[in-house]
Formats: C-alpha cells, sequence, structure tokens
C-alpha cells in the first residue's frame, strides 16, 4: 500500500511540472506566417476533420503541402481527427477550414495542452509506472525514485509541453510493446509496437532489437514446432495491425505511396538543421552535401547505420533476453540518431537536452526549473539510495555555465550560428562515446542474475 502511494505522489508531481511548463509560450507563438509545431497539430485537426481521407496525404487545393502538411503515419492523422471532433464540439472556430489558420486563443491553448496531459494520462504514465514495477532493479524506494525521474525529465516534458507536440503516444506505445515483451505477452508487445511505428517513423529507431529478440526467441524454440507456431502468430499480429492503420489508403495504389513519400522526405537532403549527429558536426569541416551527391550520401548514411546497428543486433538475435533487448534498444536508437539519413533533432529526446531550440521558443525558465529538478532528483536522490559516493553534482555548474553561455553571450558577427553548432558538436561526441560503450557493454556481457531470472 505503501508503495502505491509513493506511485500516486510520483503521478502527482509529474502531472503538476507538465501543467506548470504548459502554461509558458509554444513553438511559433505569434510568429506568421507559418507560426511553428503548436499550429502544425492544430492544422492536421482542421484537415482531416474537413477533408476526406484521401486527400489527407496530397496536395490540394484545400490543403496546401508547403504549410503543414501532413507527414506523419495514418495513426497521428486519425488522432488528430479525433481531437479535431472534440475542438469542433467546444469551438468550431477552431478547425474550421482555411480561416481557422494561425488560430490563437487562451482557450485554444487550453484546449491543445489539455489534448496532450490526456494522452500522458491514458498511455505514457502507465506505462512508466508498470515498468519500473516490474522490470527495475533495487528496493520499492528505488523503482519509485526511477518512476519519478522518468516522469519529471524534461525533454519530454518541455517539447510535449512547451514547444508542443505528441512525442508521449509513440514513446509510450513503444513502452508498453516492451512491457509485453519483457512480461512474455508477445503478441501484445508486437500489436503495441506496431501501433508506436504507426503513430510516428521515429520508432523505425527501435524496430530492429524488436525484430530480432522475437525471432531469437523463436528459433530458441524451434522453427520446426512450436517457435514456428509463435512466429506466425507474431507476424499475423504484426500484419493485421498495419492492415487496419493502413485500410483506409489501401483502396488506390497511389494513396499508400504517397504516405510514404510525405513519411520519408529524401528530398529534404541529408539533415536540414543544427543536428548533433554525424553529418551536421562533420559539415563544418567537410561540407557533405555539397561535395556528395544525393545516391552516394543515402548510401553512406545507410552502410554506416548498418554498420553500427549489426554487431548489437546479431548478438540480441543468439541471446534473446531482455537484458540484451534493452541495451540493443539503446545501440540501435543511437546508431540511428548518429548516422541515419534526414534525422530529427527531436528524435534525441530520450537522451538530450535541446537548448537552442527551447531558448527559440521562450521557453528558458522552465528550462533551467525541470533541468535543476531534474538533476537534483536524479543524481542526488538515486545516489543516495544506492548508496554511492561519486562527485556528481559538477553538472550543476556545468548547465548555469552552458545556458549564460548560449544565453548572453553574442557570437561573432561572422559567425551567428557558432553556439547552436557548438552545442551540437559537444553533443555528438557525447552520444558517440554512449554508442561506443553500451555496445562494447552489450557485446562484452556482464550478465546480471537478476536480468537472467527475468529471461523468458
Amino acid at each position: 500500500m505503501e508503495n502505491w502511494s509513493l506511485f500516486s505522489l510520483c503521478v502527482l508531481l509529474g502531472l503538476t511540472s507538465r501543467w506548470a511548463v504548459s502554461f509558458h509560450s509554444y513553438s511559433g507563438a505569434g510568429k506568421p506566417p507559418m507560426f511553428g509545431d503548436y499550429e502544425a497539430q492544430r492544422h492536421w485537426q482542421e484537415v482531416t476533420y474537413n477533408l476526406p481521407v484521401h486527400e489527407w496525404y496530397f496536395n490540394t487545393t484545400n490543403n496546401d503541402l508547403n504549410y503543414w502538411g501532413l507527414d506523419y503515419p495514418p495513426l497521428t492523422a486519425y488522432h488528430s481527427l479525433v481531437c479535431a471532433y472534440v475542438a469542433k464540439l467546444l469551438n468550431p472556430e477552431w478547425v474550421e477550414l482555411h480561416a481557422s489558420r494561425g488560430y490563437e486563443s487562451h482557450s485554444h491553448k487550453l484546449f491543445m495542452r489539455a489534448t496532450v496531459l490526456f494522452t500522458d494520462i491514458l498511455i505514457y504514465i502507465p506505462a512508466v509506472l508498470l515498468y519500473c514495477f516490474y522490470f527495475c532493479d533495487g528496493s520499492s524506494k528505488q523503482k519509485v525514485a526511477t518512476a519519478l525521474c522518468i516522469l519529471l525529465y524534461p525533454g519530454l516534458i518541455l517539447i510535449d509541453y512547451g514547444h508542443f507536440q505528441y512525442n508521449s503516444v509513440s514513446l509510450g506505445l513503444a513502452l508498453w510493446g516492451i512491457l509485453g515483451l519483457g512480461l512474455g505477452w508477445d503478441l501484445f508487445g508486437s500489436l503495441a509496437f506496431t501501433l508506436a511505428l504507426n503513430y510516428k517513423q521515429m520508432e523505425l529507431y527501435h524496430s530492429l532489437p524488436f525484430f530480432c529478440y522475437l525471432l531469437g526467441k523463436c528459433i530458441k524454440q524451434g522453427l520446426i514446432g512450436r517457435g514456428f507456431f509463435q512466429l506466425a502468430k507474431i507476424s499475423l499480429t504484426v500484419l493485421v495491425t498495419f492492415a487496419l492503420c493502413w485500410m483506409p489508403f489501401l483502396s488506390d495504389p497511389k494513396q499508400p505511396l504517397q504516405v510514404l513519400h510525405r513519411l520519408f522526405p529524401f528530398g529534404r537532403g541529408l539533415f536540414e538543421d543544427k543536428v548533433a549527429n554525424t553529418w551536421c558536426s562533420l559539415n563544418v569541416l567537410i561540407k557533405i552535401k555539397t561535395l556528395l551527391s544525393r545516391e552516394t550520401q543515402l548510401f553512406l548514411s545507410f552502410a554506416l547505420t548498418l554498420l553500427f546497428i549489426l554487431p548489437s543486433s546479431l548478438k540480441l538475435l543468439s541471446k534473446p533476453n531482455l537484458w540484451q533487448f534493452k541495451l540493443a534498444l539503446v545501440n540501435s536508437s543511437l546508431a540511428f540518431f548518429l548516422f541515419s539519413f534526414q534525422v530529427h533533432e527531436k528524435s534525441i529526446l530520450l537522451a538530450a537536452f535541446m537548448l537552442p531550440l527551447l531558448v527559440k521558443d521562450g521557453l528558458l525558465l522552465p528550462y533551467v526549473v525541470t533541468s535543476l529538478a531534474f538533476l537534483f532528483l536524479s543524481l542526488y536522490l538515486l545516489s543516495h539510495l544506492t548508496r554511492t559516493n561519486e562527485p556528481l553534482f559538477w553538472y550543476f555548474p556545468f548547465l548555469v555555465i552552458s545556458v549564460a553561455t548560449f544565453v548572453w553571450l553574442e557570437p561573432p558577427a561572422k559567425f551567428p550560428d557558432l553556439f547552436p553548432v557548438l552545442v551540437s558538436i559537444l553533443s555528438f561526441l557525447h552520444f558517440l562515446g554512449f554508442i561506443i560503450y553500451f555496445n562494447l557493454v552489450q557485446l562484452m556481457e556482464p550478465q546480471r542474475k537478476k536480468s537472467q531470472k527475468k529471461t523468458n
């Protein structure tokens, strides 16, 4: 009973921090003509409510794809449609075709923030609590502390409740998938992850570990007999889920092709913004986008991503246990972020603070407050519970110095993007170190007894 009281307190603190951040600004507030991601999400509600399904992803008179055209999978579109029906009941002006473009008001902001909070309560927060309860090592207090740190992670809170997105939906569904596999409910885990993939293509980062874990488990059970039937059931679950999600787009072959074209915009190039991956960092010294053809960039990106994913995936395929699965998820997502084509800066929100983006959105104050709170809890509370004496508090002055440098120091006139580029390169070096470290951990396999007990 005490444990659930503590978990309830975690949820309350998590919800309070989310709602507190939601009072601040959002992406593109008062900045016509394109505004920002807040307007993109509102516009998708407008499009899905007023236009037939076959026009959602096509450029038409009523759907200008250059103005925040839909570029996420069908499940995101359906979610926008559900939100649009509620918006229509509350105030038809919010989703009125054409006339609602750039609509901003306090009541609409409250509605949009509430939709994010609702999905968190419905999908993400329960998944976090169950994951910590079943799969986190240590005492009950350590599990509660871990849950609290996850729920107070500022990266996700600031992007979803400040900048404005619904990342917790896809991440929550993916976490439900991990829970399903960890508990031995492979069909449920496959269903949940397939839904995550159909909500945001970013979940491709986690797809290979899911595939290798399930295939390796079936091979271990024997592909002639029990393992074969299990593999068939998993495959059928995935195919049926995909078919149901894409059903409205399957009547005409042009429809799914156009959706895929919108989901994977290779025409935009190797990278677009100051992203902390290999290509953006390397571009400071070597102008890759100018020197290499588009085909060469694609091939190089694919080859390096595959090279960094394969060792981890093959190890998981040969030893499909939960410990290997967790490490493979980390290694696969880092490899995709560092080396894949057309990486989005928010793809790394599970591992990094995006200071340049948040300052641009007017979210400096909530960034500093949530970051300090998160650092205190994660570094003090967890280290106290695990009785470690590591000198962790040097992160506090580091945070203050980095924020002060970025916000108050003026870059040289010749290099106006100097500080964002430096932040990207420094972050890239950290992530490169992380992927090397976690690959070594997985390949050398210092297996823990508790992880082995939880293996299916």
